[in-house]
């Protein structure tokens, strides 16, 4: 039998962009996690390492995850149909991997709707925190992918395949 497409929830009647109303959503714990990749080329990953991780600029690592945790809390201001959230909790953390760096944002909520967003645009923005700390060392830096991990506590509960 073939799938069907999921209904899109942010058009209206008239095929008119609105936000959903999650009013009559039941209030659950609702966690998300999200990563980013950041690609350095050698020299600026040795040049990391030597460093401690600090640039001209300041403590690279420290620097992506404020500012990673500041975009979480604002992706209401960010992304136009997210419904403002008081987040309960935002960890962000910044690993070391072959080839360059790995972000990852993990948000939770009790809340009608769910933090996937507020993940994905946490881990975004702290790896551009990072290349924007880093490009006086190199351009040849790539960002990406960015996905979501996981995400539970509202309709249906997701988790990527760890082989993807």
């Amino acid at each position: 039998m073939a799938r069907r497409s999921p209904k899109l929830t942010h058009l209206d009647a008239a095929n008119r962009p609105t936000m959903v109303d999650v009013g009559d959503k039941a209030i659950t714990r609702r966690e998300a996690s999200a990563e980013a990749m950041v690609r350095l080329p050698a020299a600026v990953a040795r040049e990391l390492r030597r460093t401690g991780h600090r640039t001209k600029k300041g403590p690279v690592f420290d620097t992506a995850i404020i500012a990673g945790v500041l975009a979480a809390k604002r992706t209401h201001e960010l992304i136009p149909f997210c419904h403002p959230l008081p987040l309960q909790s935002i960890r962000i953390t910044v690993d070391t991997c072959r080839g360059g760096l790995r972000v990852q944002c993990v948000v939770a909520v009790t809340h009608t709707t769910g933090v996937e967003m507020e993940a994905l645009t946490g881990a975004s923005v702290a790896a551009l925190t990072i290349y924007d700390m880093c490009k006086a060392l190199s351009h040849e830096m790539e960002i990406g992918p960015v996905r979501l991990l996981h995400k539970t506590g509202g309709k249906r509960d997701y988790h990527r395949d760890k082989r993807t």
